[in-house]
């Protein structure tokens, strides 16, 4: 094909050629219900997984959406399209990283910032104030609007409220993705977690299964957990800002007791997680509906 050739019909001649009948989208804000329309006739079933804010989103066309945080699923069923809930897994590549004895960094944070995340803002606030007792590092992927209020432009006038607390900034640097994550993880003792706002009593985010994989301490928001993610049994939980430091501070006054979760934590997640027991359950979701 020419180089000139658009990405989607190189990724649409790709499905051609591989006479795909199950079409997984993972992007469906950005292969919506215009790409689905020109699917070859070989897909017979088209799967999306969404489980994030979807303003704009065109998911109709889609035979099942997916995703693990139940709140999500009933919006798009009010809607009229057919959900149903599926899982992240476990990456059997953390198991590369995840037993790394020397954890250099005290806590560590590695997310999204922008105004979808109020909440967990005011817990990165809380949790950066131990900087000067312990290591703490976060790895911020900053959206749009809040780099454009920690600009020049953003000093004066309503976006200085978007930018980040100076504590904040004082313990953050680049975001980190992939293998880049998975060691930055594994240098860690505790791993601090936050759901986004939109996710209610949701929580599951790819935070957990990937700091639980690495065999770090999860420290993470209450709130409704995929099964095995366990408030004291394979997790810490906090309530506010004042009470997720106070865990903190508990599990590095605690070291063994901190690393007999995170242990247990890795364990649950490898076992009842894994690759294979995803796949039995994707498996499952096309026979239903084939």
């Amino acid at each position: 094909m020419a180089s000139s050739t658009p990405l989607e019909d190189i990724l649409l001649a790709q499905i051609e050629d591989h006479r795909t009948e199950v079409f997984y989208n993972l992007h469906p804000m950005r292969f919506g219900n215009e790409f689905l329309a020109r699917l070859p006739a070989s897909v017979k079933l088209k799967i999306a997984w969404r489980a994030a804010p979807s303003a704009g989103g065109q998911f109709h066309h889609h035979d099942l959406l997916v995703c693990n945080f139940p709140s999500i699923l009933r919006s798009y069923e009010v809607e009229g399209m057919r959900t149903a809930y599926f899982f992240p897994s476990h990456d059997p590549v953390m198991d590369q990283y995840a037993d790394r004895n020397e954890r250099d960094v005290d806590v560590f944070f590695a997310g999204g910032y922008s105004r979808h995340h109020a909440r967990r803002a005011q817990v990165l606030d809380s949790v950066a104030e131990l900087r000067d007792l312990y290591r703490v590092e976060f790895r911020l992927d900053r959206s749009r609007l809040v780099r454009l209020a920690e600009s020049p432009a953003g000093w004066l006038g309503p976006l200085a409220k978007h930018a980040r607390p100076s504590s904040v900034r004082r313990v953050s640097k680049a975001p980190v993705f992939g293998r880049e994550l998975y060691s930055a993880l594994s240098r860690a003792a505790i791993v601090l977690n936050g759901a986004v706002d939109m996710a209610a009593w949701d929580r599951g985010n790819m935070r957990c299964w990937e700091a639980l994989g690495c065999g770090a301490l999860l420290v993470s928001d209450i709130g409704n957990y995929p099964d095995g993610m366990d408030d004291g049994v394979t997790l810490k939980t906090y309530d506010s800002p004042a009470s997720a430091r106070a865990a903190i501070e508990w599990a590095l006054a605690n070291p063994q007791d901190a690393r007999n979760l995170a242990d247990a934590g890795r364990a649950m997640v490898r076992k009842k997680y894994s690759k294979a027991v995803q796949w039995a359950a994707f498996v499952k979701l096309v026979a239903d509906r084939c």
